[in-house]
C-alpha cells in the first residue's frame, strides 16, 4: 500500500478528476462553466490540440533552465498564477494557500478583486515573492482608487486591469443547473466592492458584478495618475486593442478570453496571440491565459511570442484536490512537464524558444 501523493493526484492529467471528487457540486459548476454553449471554452483546448511541436535530437539537454523574468522580476518558470475569484470556496485558506505555494515555487501570482481574503492578508502570507493585484474598475471612483492605493501600500508590484467584463455574460450551464454558488461567498476586499454570488432563485436570476460599464481607454490614463505601479491590461484578443493599451501606458497585456466565460464565439487565446504580439512589438510584454493545462501548452504560447502564461482553473482544481499541498504539486508537476518538453524539443533555456519549435497544425 502506498501513501497518497501530495495534493491527492499523481499527474497533471489526474488533477481535474481529483478536484471534481472533492469540490461541492454547486461550486464545481461555478468553476467549470463557460459562457453560452461553451464553444470558446472548448476552443481554448482545441487550439492547443491542433498545434504540433517539432522534436529535436542530440542537442545536449542535460541542463534545462526554466528561469526567466516577468516585468523585470526574476521567476523560476515562464508561468504564473492567474487571478481567479472566490478561492476560499475550494479550500478554507483560499488565496493564502495559493500565495504560500506559489511563493515557495518562486513564481509570480496575481490576486483578484473578488478574492475571499483581503489583499493585505495575501501579501502577509508570502511577502518575499512578487505579486500583482487584479482590478475590476468600480463605478464608484473612490472605491476603485482605495483598492489601488491599498495594493500599492501592501507591496503589490503591478496593477492588472481586467477589461473584458463590462457586464457578466450569459452562462448557460449555471442557469440550467439552477445554482451558481451556494450562499454568499466570503468577501476579502470589502463589502462595497461587489455583490457576491448567491444561490440562484427558481426564476434563474443571477448576481450582478458592479463594474464601470462606461469605461473607455481613458481609464488607463486615470490609473496612471493614481499609482506608480506598472499597468497590465487583461482580456485583450485583437491587435487594435493591444495597441490601444500600450499607447495608453500599459507595460504588458494578457491575451485572455476569461477562460471562455465571457464572449462565447471569441477566438481561442492561442489563435489570437500572434496578432497581439505583432501589434505590440517590443513596446510591451505579452502574456496568455485560458486553456493552459500542460507543459506543451506553455511552450506553444512562448513560441508564438508570449513572455509567460497564466494558470486559472488548474489552480482552483489544485485547491479543491489538496489545498496548499495541491497547488504546490500542480506547480511542481507543471515545471517538470515544461522542462521535459523543452528537452525533447532541444531547448535548454526559455530564451531559445521560438517559432521554429512549432510544426504543422494537425487540422
Amino acid at each position: 500500500m502506498t501513501d497518497d501523493p501530495p495534493g491527492g493526484f499523481l499527474t497533471l492529467g489526474d488533477l481535474e478528476a481529483a478536484a471534481a471528487a472533492k469540490a461541492p457540486p454547486d461550486v464545481w459548476e461555478f468553476v467549470q462553466g463557460g459562457a453560452g454553449e461553451e464553444t470558446t471554452l472548448r476552443g481554448n483546448r482545441d487550439a492547443f490540440h491542433r498545434q504540433t511541436l517539432r522534436p529535436r535530437v542530440l542537442t545536449g539537454v542535460d541542463r534545462v533552465d526554466l528561469r526567466t523574468t516577468i516585468l523585470g522580476s526574476p521567476v523560476a518558470a515562464p508561468f504564473f498564477v492567474a487571478p481567479t475569484a472566490y478561492q476560499g470556496l475550494l479550500c478554507a485558506d483560499g488565496e493564502l494557500a495559493t500565495a504560500r505555494a506559489s511563493s515557495a515555487a518562486g513564481l509570480l501570482s496575481v490576486y483578484s478583486t473578488l478574492s475571499t481574503r483581503s489583499l493585505e492578508e495575501i501579501a502577509a502570507a508570502a511577502p518575499e515573492r512578487p505579486r500583482w493585484f487584479q482590478l475590476y474598475l468600480q463605478p464608484d471612483v473612490d472605491v476603485a482608487r482605495r483598492l489601488v492605493e491599498r495594493a500599492e501600500r501592501a507591496g503589490y508590484r503591478a496593477l492588472v486591469l481586467t477589461v473584458d467584463m463590462p457586464l457578466l455574460a450569459n452562462r448557460d450551464r449555471q442557469l440550467r443547473s439552477g445554482v451558481a454558488v451556494d450562499g454568499p461567498a466570503p468577501i476579502g476586499n470589502g463589502p462595497d466592492v461587489h455583490s457576491p454570488p448567491r444561490a440562484l432563485p427558481p426564476d434563474g436570476g443571477r448576481f450582478t458584478l458592479r463594474v464601470d460599464t462606461g469605461a473607455t481607454w481613458d481609464v488607463l490614463d486615470r490609473l496612471r495618475e493614481w499609482t506608480r505601479l506598472p499597468l497590465v491590461v487583461k482580456g485583450v484578443l485583437t491587435g487594435e486593442d493591444a495597441r490601444q493599451a500600450v499607447d495608453h501606458g500599459a507595460k504588458a497585456v494578457i491575451v485572455s478570453n476569461h477562460g471562455g466565460r465571457q464572449l462565447d464565439g471569441a477566438p481561442a487565446t492561442l489563435e489570437a496571440l500572434p496578432e497581439v504580439v505583432a501589434a505590440v512589438g517590443r513596446d510591451a510584454e505579452v502574456y496568455l491565459d485560458s486553456g493552459v493545462r500542460r507543459g506543451s501548452d506553455v511552450l506553444m504560447a512562448l513560441a508564438l511570442g508570449a513572455r509567460a502564461v497564466g494558470l486559472g482553473r488548474p489552480v482552483l482544481w489544485a485547491l479543491a484536490a489538496g489545498g496548499e499541498a495541491g497547488v504546490a504539486r500542480l506547480l511542481s508537476l507543471l515545471a517538470v512537464d515544461v522542462a521535459t518538453v523543452m528537452a525533447l524539443t532541444g531547448r535548454t533555456t526559455v530564451a531559445a524558444i521560438d517559432r521554429s519549435l512549432l510544426g504543422t497544425p494537425r487540422w
